[in-house]
């Protein structure tokens, strides 16, 4: 009895049009828009805090000042949140399309992509007492001024933490530039600011980070949804 060879099993769907099918490049497409979501979320929190000058060492000035900036607060509520989801969207997309091409068992695909999350954890804590102030502000006898000048200070710093975005972009710049696992600009762009997100992550001006990381994220999202061809 004689073997027969077997053809290797394609689903419809790698056949349709006679052409494999092509990964989806929506995960990039979520990590442009959590790049600009960021970018939005630190400049509502700057602008939240645009008058600390003079309200600085006065809780009660610092509450009044932020209790007529609702709207403000919304915008950083809601752009802050929206960064902590789509930014794992992108992270679990991004270890994917790194482990396709970097060498067998690297952890850089996995270090990529828990960089994000840490970036996520930041933004979600960094948004996490909005719910207790933002609407509050609006009963200033019930607000104790002490806690609302801890919230100015809060969302001034801890969506700021972008050193995860850092490492992320440390390693995808790694695993291009050594391992040709990415686009080579995509990897020096990666070494140039996410370089610069981590090095000021891990220094006393951490929130600095807030700065670079999420340029960052919108560069490098935009070439793998562009400028990838694989």
């Amino acid at each position: 009895m004689t073997a027969r060879p077997t053809a290797p099993v394609t689903s419809d769907a790698a056949l349709a049009h006679g052409h494999p099918a092509r990964t989806s490049r929506a995960w990039a497409w979520t990590g442009v828009a959590a790049g600009v979501l960021g970018i939005v979320s630190i400049q509502a929190s700057m602008a939240l805090g645009a008058d600390w000058e003079q309200t600085a060492g006065d809780a009660d000035a610092i509450v009044a000042d932020l209790a007529g900036k609702t709207s403000t607060l919304l915008v950083f509520h809601t752009a802050t949140v929206l960064v902590a989801i789509l930014v794992l969207v992108f992270a679990a997309g991004l270890k994917r399309r790194l482990d396709v091409q970097a060498p067998a068992g690297s952890l850089l695909p996995t270090v990529a992509g828990s960089g994000l999350v840490l970036t996520s954890v930041a933004a979600l804590m960094g948004s996490g007492l909005d719910t207790q102030f933002m609407f509050g502000f609006a009963e200033l006898d019930k607000i104790v001024p002490e806690s609302g000048a801890f919230y100015a200070d809060w969302i001034a710093t801890i969506p700021w933490l972008w050193v995860g975005a850092g490492l992320t972009a440390v390693a995808v710049a790694v695993a291009s530039l050594r391992h040709g696992a990415a686009p080579r600009w995509i990897g020096v762009v990666s070494l140039l600011l996410g370089g610069l997100t981590l090095l000021v992550g891990v220094s006393p001006l951490q929130y600095m980070a807030g700065f670079v990381g999420p340029l960052w994220l919108t560069v490098a999202a935009l070439g793998f949804a562009l400028g990838d061809r694989r």
